[in-house]
């Protein structure tokens, strides 16, 4: 693999007055499958560190491959900082530890999970095997405390990120799960699935507490298209908790707010496979099929003071926690996202 750069088109004035912009692009000679990037910790006095100068940070990007290697690269530099082997196949999804521990989660068509630790020189720390089909996707809770993973199954998985064992199996969908998110207090887990359903569970109890149902929309559908129009492709949190986004294969963009049970917009868009919101939101990205990614406005809204003190307890209160408190049922109910 090696790093080219080139200078983004432009005037010269332009390029005088902005400074030289350059493109740059990681070679990884494989067909890339998985994203996902992390800060590098600042290097101190004194250490060596692969990938930062001392009393810099850095950011880092894994990039999942056809043949079931990882690379992980210094991305300012373009510097391939490790190979990560094991995988038989395809390196599917990626999801770094919100912590920053530099622990790296990869999902492989082989039909496992990876545990991998940059900060012991990539080591492989464990195996995760449970699933009968190529895991699609894998995401790791913002407390650090747990694993969803979802394959060709109508089941997702729920690992412990403390002994990387199974909690439990999320049964529910009536096809396969294609996609998983945590909300950012880890109170939440969705699933998406091509039955054209988002369930939304409690990870600590695994009860399902509602499920958004995708109705196609006649304008936007073409009925000649032999795909099943409305099977879900993505699903994802906002940064605040308060809203969803899902992408489906009839052709929207819906937005949904966690009180209802309807959307509250739509987008149409061809191809989508895949959607994420932008860390501070406002804005939502969407990856097609036909190697396009677009960027959507997305809805604003300033976060009451009940969801605030909510999401600041849910960060390091389980739900058990939350019920053995010595407070109202109503009470308890709001904390636990019964009611909204």
């Amino acid at each position: 693999c090696k790093t080219s750069e080139r200078k983004s088109r432009g005037s010269k004035a332009e390029a005088r007055s902005r400074g030289v912009a350059k493109e740059k692009t990681l070679e990884c000679g494989q067909i890339v499958w998985g994203l996902a990037f992390s800060a590098w910790p600042v290097a101190e006095a004194g250490e060596t560190d692969p990938a930062c100068a001392v009393g810099l940070p850095c950011l880092i990007l894994a990039t999942g491959l056809n043949d079931g290697q990882i690379k992980v690269w210094e991305v300012q530099t373009g510097h391939l900082l490790f190979s990560l082997l094991g995988h038989q196949d395809v390196v599917r999804d990626l999801s770094f530890a919100p912590n920053g521990s530099l622990i790296l989660v990869s999902a492989s068509r082989d039909k496992t999970l990876r545990v991998w630790d940059l900060s012991r020189d990539g080591r492989q720390v464990q195996v995760l095997s449970g699933h009968v089909q190529w895991v699609y996707c894998c995401s790791i809770s913002p407390d650090c405390s747990m694993l969803c993973s979802a394959a060709g199954e109508k089941s997702a998985l729920l690992w412990s990120m403390r002994s990387y064992t199974l909690i439990r199996r999320l049964e529910g969908h009536q096809s396969s799960v294609v996609s998983c998110d945590f909300s950012p207090d880890s109170a939440l887990l969705v699933t998406a699935s091509y039955d054209a359903c988002v369930i939304m569970w409690d990870p600590y109890t695994g009860e399902q507490l509602r499920t958004l149902r995708h109705v196609p929309l006649h304008s936007a559908v073409d009925y000649s298209s032999e795909v099943h129009t409305s099977s879900l492709r993505s699903v994802c949190f906002s940064p605040e908790g308060l809203y969803l986004a899902t992408v489906a294969d009839d052709r929207l963009l819906r937005i949904w707010a966690l009180e209802l049970r309807s959307p509250v917009a739509f987008a149409p868009m061809t191809n989508g496979l895949c959607c994420m919101y932008f860390p501070h939101g406002g804005f939502i990205a969407t990856g097609t099929r036909d190697g396009h990614v677009q960027f959507w406005t997305a809805p604003r809204v300033l976060s009451s003071l009940k969801h605030l003190c909510r999401k600041a307890l849910r960060t390091f209160l389980t739900t058990y926690q939350v019920l053995a408190l010595p407070i109202p049922r109503k009470l308890k109910e709001f904390l636990t996202y019964r009611t909204f």
